[in-house]
């Protein structure tokens, strides 16, 4: 994969698991608020942008700034189970190289949708699986792969205490032949929560990947974490949290590391 084209597969996948929440915010407090604010499989209508820079990367150590765009909506199926729908939405700002006729390139990348059948009254261990399918809208060639891709996903989580940990795990393939590049990407994000009282927490999630069909090192692993508040802004339920990552193995080409400052806005029944 090419210095370009790497951020495009990997802008999709800056998955946050400090999105979506599990109880009413009319019912809660801002501690119960932010515990439940980490469950990645609930029922509530909400909308993440989550900004992230990622520096030194490609040949000329530039930015690469993604905004992940993530509206949620979950879908009641009977009494039973529940459907979490959620797009993401990148929007890329890949760097260009000096010296060459190849500039900046603004636009949108590759959307992906992943659908997580989740049980509607969850017990100690919480629990989702489902599809993940990813789209070719880029809006430039340089911004994604012509491939539809699609395959397995999975979430687990329990919630001890003031802990929120779990992991979530996708394998996704590419399912049509365009040209471009062959797709096979494996996402994996374990994390840890720990809520402190008022809606402040500190959070550990990295975003690790191996692109399979990548030359040379497939592997990008991240360590780091962040500190986040939810909290209400006028009649609004917000959640906001600030995160760095450096990459302690990455592709040539990849960054050093990431900062990402996320907003999410939570619309309670």
């Amino acid at each position: 994969m090419n210095h370009y084209r790497w951020a495009a597969a990997k802008a999709v996948v800056l998955l946050s698991v400090t999105s979506v929440l599990s109880v009413p915010v009319f019912a809660a407090d801002a501690g119960a608020l932010a515990k439940a604010s980490q469950n990645p499989v609930a029922n509530l209508i909400q909308v993440p942008f989550e900004n992230n820079s990622n520096f030194n990367a490609g040949p000329d150590d530039k930015v690469l700034n993604v905004l992940n765009v993530k509206p949620v909506v979950p879908v009641k199926l009977g009494e039973e189970w529940t459907l979490i729908n959620r797009a993401i939405v990148p929007i890329i700002s890949q760097p260009g190289v000096d010296g060459t006729s190849v500039g900046r390139k603004n636009g949108i990348g590759d959307t992906v949708y992943q659908g997580f059948f989740t049980p509607t009254k969850p017990g100690k261990v919480i629990w989702g699986i489902g599809p993940e399918v990813q789209l070719p809208t880029h809006s430039n060639s340089r911004l994604g792969n012509n491939r539809w891709a699609a395959g397995p996903a999975a979430v687990v989580l329990m919630m001890p205490g003031h802990w929120v940990v779990g992991g979530l795990a996708s394998q996704i393939w590419d399912i049509t032949d365009s040209g471009d590049e062959d797709i096979s990407l494996l996402t994996l994000q374990p994390f840890a929560n720990y809520n402190f009282g008022g809606g402040w927490y500190v959070s550990s999630a990295p975003v690790i990947t191996a692109d399979w069909e990548a030359d040379g090192e497939q592997w990008t692993v991240p360590l780091g974490g962040g500190v986040g508040r939810v909290m209400h802004l006028g009649k609004q339920a917000v959640n906001l949290k600030a995160a760095v990552y450096g990459n302690v193995i990455k592709p040539d080409g990849g960054p050093d590391y990431n900062v990402q400052l996320s907003l999410t806005l939570m619309f309670p029944e």
